[in-house]
């Protein structure tokens, strides 16, 4: 079963890297994913946020990095043929925020979500947070 992590992961935090090793055990590929949110502004460019994701991803033999920046997750799946996303979780919050999406996905195209719990240690970890404090 083939898996898609999607994010803009602007940078690739622990809290990232933690959910996609996690998830690269539980799945037979996972394809994590640059993806554009308009409700963001881009710190690095996404060749960088690539690099680093592939640098996360080098001990993973079953991880694919690629990016999707023009239209919705769910013409990427269809095209990828992936049934399921994955996405980490660190609070109530995440969740209030991702099952609307998760709901959409599974209507708009059969797409299920499959969430990850954050590790407790790593739970205070946002790419917000770190592009804030980052020099």
């Amino acid at each position: 079963m083939r898996a898609l992590f999607p994010g803009s992961f602007d940078p690739v935090t622990q809290g990232h890297q933690d959910v996609l090793r996690r998830a690269a055990l539980l799945f037979d590929e996972v394809v994590v994913c640059v993806m554009f949110n308009a409700n963001k502004t881009g710190r690095f460019p996404i060749t960088e946020r690539l690099d680093r994701l592939r640098a996360a991803a080098t001990d993973l033999s079953n991880v694919r990095v690629d990016s999707h920046t023009g239209g919705l997750l769910v013409d990427y799946c269809r095209r990828a043929e992936i049934d399921v996303v994955v996405r980490g979780v660190r609070d109530s919050h995440d969740v209030d925020y991702e099952m609307p999406m998760a709901r959409m996905n599974r209507e708009l195209a059969g797409v299920e979500t499959f969430f990850i719990a954050a590790d407790p240690a790593l739970a205070h970890i946002s790419s917000s947070l770190v592009t804030t404090t980052s020099p």
